[in-house]
């Protein structure tokens, strides 16, 4: 798999993000480069689960249009007459 990366405007609001959690949830004050590190810390060591995760949601989503498009295919096929 390759290695998570985020544009540096997400990795902002993320850390925006995570500095609001510690202040409200642990009431704890972390600086940006703290939750960018934890943001990095999180994309190396868990970001795999929540990756696959979305793929197989994504795979799920394609599995039913691949089997609409079948069924629909089906619905428009022909009737072949006796003999045929």
């Amino acid at each position: 798999m390759t290695k998570i990366k985020f544009s540096q405007e997400e990795k902002e609001q993320i850390a925006e993000k995570v500095k609001h959690y510690f202040e409200t949830e642990m009431n704890q004050d972390i600086g940006s480069f703290e939750a960018e590190f934890l943001i990095d810390f999180f994309a190396e060591e868990i970001g795999g689960y929540f990756y696959n995760r979305g793929l197989y949601d994504a795979q799920v989503i394609v599995s039913g249009k691949v089997e609409e498009i079948a069924d629909a295919l089906v619905e428009i096929e022909k009737p072949l007459g006796p003999g045929w």
